[in-house]
């Protein structure tokens, strides 16, 4: 062993030295601004905050209120087709129900039409997992290998396509909406393509490459709960079938609470409704396929507009409208204070 003072400096050596460097940067002499908290400039900080906060905040309830919404809960009205969907035996049995309402008032502008569901929760974190994007990219993977797990194949090895819960469990009750005009009923137009993001239908979905999209997915069945295979869930549009379809890729976005609704289709500003939804009588015409009755869940059709900050969702007028009212309280507070303290002073410097 070396001995302890072998690493003590030797006589005549100069000790290193641990002081940084003589610079502006590591002596800290560099310019910078130091804001200096007078009683001014923070009062008028919380009190500026606080109106900024109290304006938005106004104009966000305001525009969330001035939207047009009309709910239809369908749950009970289609009761003999919610009990035969119960069964799953019946699952290639068709089921049809009507639900009417009456507009009092016109609708005008753009109409957007929204199917919700009550107690559905997709946050599980097993649901949420249970999907395969690679595959979704249209990517030939093996899926026993993700985590789509009951839902990737069959017993007999056949791969599912798309697989995991989420797909298997997408919305599929089919609405159609008719307007009651001169004794006579008129389908209102509706457009099912351009409702879901640029990103989602551009980017992160994709269907496999193939001279057309049933050899593309050759090889391949629908989910158990699927009533027809996914490159032909639109029989209209050859552009809206496969994994790029708007209604799939929408019902794949999952929501963070039970309680949601997503977009089903927009109404085509044409003939009658060039300016939006006419009052008078409608008519739902759905085809019920999406049991809800197993886990107490409910299900309706929303007609709404939108305006320039959303739909008609007043919480992010009522959080600018909570924080304003802190940030003013808190401003007449430390007026207050300082106003007491400033009398405590004056008072003892007259002693």
């Amino acid at each position: 062993m070396k001995n302890k003072t072998s690493f003590l400096p030797r006589e005549g050596e100069a000790q290193p030295s641990r002081c940084p460097d003589n610079s502006a940067f590591k002596q800290q002499r560099l310019p910078a601004w130091k804001p200096q908290l007078t009683i001014a400039s923070v009062l008028s900080s919380f009190f500026l905050t606080g109106a900024f906060c109290l304006a938005v905040g106004i104009c966000l309830v305001l525009s969330a209120n001035s939207v047009r919404e009309i709910q239809i809960d369908y749950s009970d009205k289609c009761s003999d087709c919610s009990k035969l969907r119960e069964n799953s035996s019946n699952w290639n049995k068709e089921c049809h129900c009507s639900v009417n309402f009456t507009l009092t008032e016109d609708i005008l502008g753009d109409v957007f039409m929204y199917y919700g569901l009550q107690n559905f929760y997709q946050n599980h974190r097993r649901y949420v997992m249970s999907r395969s994007d690679a595959q979704l990219l249209g990517r030939n993977v093996n899926i026993q290998r993700s985590y789509c797990t009951p839902f990737s194949t069959y017993g007999n090895g056949t791969p599912m396509a798309p697989c995991g819960a989420i797909a298997n469990s997408m919305f599929n009750d089919t609405i159609d909406l008719f307007y009651s005009h001169n004794s006579s009923a008129i389908q209102v137009p509706l457009l099912k393509t351009g409702n879901s993001w640029w990103t989602d239908k551009n980017v992160k979905f994709r269907n496999p490459e193939s001279y057309n999209l049933s050899s593309a997915f050759a090889g391949t069945a629908r989910p158990p709960y699927w009533q027809k295979p996914v490159y032909l869930l639109d029989g209209k549009d050859e552009r809206n079938n496969g994994y790029v379809n708007d209604d799939f890729i929408i019902w794949m976005r999952v929501s963070a609470f039970a309680t949601f609704r997503n977009l089903y289709r927009r109404v085509r500003r044409v003939r009658h409704f060039a300016e939006g939804l006419p009052a008078g009588n409608y008519t739902f015409r759905i085809s019920y396929n999406f049991p809800v009755t197993r886990f107490k869940g409910r299900k309706r059709v929303i007609l709404s507009t939108v305006v320039w900050s959303g739909g008609s969702n007043p919480f992010l007028g009522i959080a600018y409208l909570v924080s304003g009212t802190a940030a003013t309280l808190t401003g007449f507070v430390i007026t207050g204070i300082h106003l007491k303290l400033r009398k405590k002073k004056t008072y003892f410097q007259k002693q």
